[in-house]
């Protein structure tokens, strides 16, 4: 059965409508533990738009259960990860103008850098996933850098409807086996929801499902913790009742 990784961002989203200090994501990664959450997760930006530096280095005295640090492939993150030492480092696609990803990190014709990236943080103890599409030439350019993981992006499922709901939730199905098959430990994440997660949940070989804006919005109403056990809920059992 997948784990459950909380993604924080959205709590420093709100905090950073106003630009005081509540909501603190810190505060909202402990609830989530609390909650059953396997791990954290969050993205440090190079423009801080939500999680900033000090949210970084306080997650990871706090985190009890795993920290995975979404991150760029730029020298500065590099440097920052390896100060910090997450338990897992994500590297993802980034775009200054971008509300969210929009899709996964181009790693054919790129293996050479991100493979020197990936060394550097293997060296710091530093587990490395890659996030990615669905796609199986980008699966196996992820496998050539060394990384032990990948997380597959789920958007295009997410947002798919009708028929083709169907076609790229096998297209899920297809990647997950491939990147098993070739060695990696495959995370998914980007998109899921009280009402999608579950199919995703169901499909073999994945480890965990990393969750952020629809946990943080179910927050609003029903609370952190009841949003976490909410979603662990759906991911074990399939459904909310």
């Amino acid at each position: 059965m997948a784990t459950l990784g909380v993604n924080i961002d959205h709590i420093a989203t709100l905090r950073q409508a106003r630009g005081g200090v509540e909501p603190n994501p810190v505060h909202g990664a402990a609830i989530a533990e609390v909650a059953g959450a396997h791990g954290i997760t969050a993205h440090l930006r190079e423009d801080s738009r939500h999680i900033n530096e000090h949210d970084v280095y306080m997650l990871k005295q706090v985190c009890a259960t795993s920290f995975n640090l979404e991150m760029a492939a730029t020298p500065e993150m590099v440097s920052i990860a390896v100060d910090v030492r997450p338990n897992m480092a994500t590297i993802v696609p980034e775009k200054r103008e971008e509300k969210t990803t929009e899709g996964g990190l181009l790693v054919r014709g790129r293996e050479k850098d991100l493979s020197e990236i990936v060394e550097k943080l293997a060296e710091n103890n530093i587990m490395v996933s890659l996030f990615i599409d669905p796609d199986f030439d980008q699966i196996k350019a992820a496998a050539r850098t060394g990384a032990t993981h990948v997380e597959i992006h789920t958007g295009y499922y997410a947002n798919a409807k009708g028929r083709e709901h169907k076609s790229e939730l096998e297209r899920l199905k297809d990647a997950v086996a491939f990147a098993h098959k070739v060695g990696l430990i495959v995370n998914a994440g980007h998109g899921l929801n009280y009402q999608n997660t579950a199919a995703v949940a169901a499909i073999e070989n994945i480890a965990e499902l990393n969750i952020g804006h629809s946990i943080i919005s179910r927050a609003v109403f029903v609370g952190l913790e009841n949003a976490v056990k909410d979603m662990l809920r759906v991911i074990n059992t399939g459904s909310l009742v």
